[in-house]
């Protein structure tokens, strides 16, 4: 299961400066030879694969992207400037193709990877350059060469930064709506969710991050319980996990039963699971005993902060959506 982001943008690199026609002008001598310089070269456009995006969001508003022009030459063989590369970042996992040809031109794969979308036109000579002897006074100059341009579609096949598990009915599908535009379909019964739903959040600071809800896992998951293998598959992809506990039903006797089910189904499919940084949320915090249960929880699970939330009354959201965010930017490091 992978979220796929799709953008249709069109680049233009920057056009070469034209070369200049010029003869020096000195005093005491009437008639100077050429001395036009050359132009300068246009800007590239440049593709960066950077971990500092997550998703192709910055290309939503803005589609069309030129680099700077060369400058002109000048007189006294003065070359024209070059004119600015354009660097366009883009999550690792972006695939880039020509719209016209269907080329794939670039699979990034991993961060700090450059990619030369659109080249520069050349800038054209100066009459300089065209001085010989039997053309001493030559009074023309190139003109610079166009850039690059192309349509080319930008495919982000990113895996979810981050993971909503737990067991059914923990309320993984009412979260993932509550925080996204994702409109799962949403049951009180097991397994409500057969494929993961998945969705971005814009938390209106920092980088958008993709989220997806893992379908209900069970005990015997790592033995392929309720397609436990399958959906355990999609946890081994994210970067980090949410481990969502319904607070309301947790056994006063063993407030912990819940939240250790899916860690160790989690540590018997793949030890490197349980090492993956998690933030352990209760939820449910509006239905009766979830107050006291999660006090109880509290009290026994030392290890990290434990957040306490309602997905359905929006109890509790913009602090975990905080800690998602410092969770990201610590995993980059």
């Amino acid at each position: 299961m992978k979220f796929i982001d799709e953008a249709i943008i069109t680049v233009e690199a920057g056009h070469g400066g034209g070369g200049c026609v010029s003869f020096r002008r000195e005093k005491f001598i009437s008639h100077g030879g050429p001395d036009g310089g050359d132009g300068g070269k246009g800007g590239d456009i440049i593709l960066r694969a950077t971990s500092r995006k997550r998703t192709l969001y910055q290309f939503r508003f803005k589609r069309q992207f030129t680099a700077q022009n060369g400058s002109g030459g000048a007189g006294q063989q003065r070359a024209g400037k070059k004119g600015e590369d354009l660097i366009l970042e883009v999550p690792p996992g972006t695939l880039v193709t020509n719209v016209e040809t269907g080329e794939i031109l670039k699979d990034f794969t991993l961060p700090e990877e450059d990619f030369v979308l659109a080249r520069g036109g050349r800038g054209g000579q100066g009459n300089t350059r065209f001085k010989s002897s039997t053309h001493k006074t030559p009074r023309f100059a190139q003109p610079g060469e166009p850039g690059e341009a192309f349509s080319l579609k930008l495919e982000l096949k990113l895996l979810a930064d981050v993971g909503i598990m737990g067991l059914p009915n923990a309320g993984k599908s009412t979260l993932i709506q509550a925080i996204t535009s994702a409109r799962p379909k949403i049951g009180n019964y097991p397994f409500t969710t057969l494929t993961p739903n998945l969705g971005v959040v814009q938390t209106g600071w920092g980088e958008p991050f993709v989220v997806a809800d893992i379908p209900g896992l069970i005990e015997g998951a790592h033995e392929g319980a309720g397609l436990g293998t399958q959906f355990l598959k999609h946890i081994e992809r994210t970067r980090i996990l949410v481990h969502l506990v319904d607070a309301s039903v947790l056994d006063p006797e063993d407030p912990l039963r819940d939240l250790n089910i899916i860690n160790r189904e989690l540590f018997l499919y793949n030890p490197k699971l349980a090492e993956k940084p998690q933030i352990v949320v209760l939820n449910k915090l509006d239905l009766d005993q979830a107050e006291e249960n999660a006090a109880k929880f509290e009290s026994l699970f030392t290890d990290d902060e434990v957040l306490r939330i309602s997905a359905k009354d929006g109890q509790g959201l913009e602090k975990l959506m905080s800690k998602i965010v410092q969770r990201l930017d610590d995993s980059n490091g």
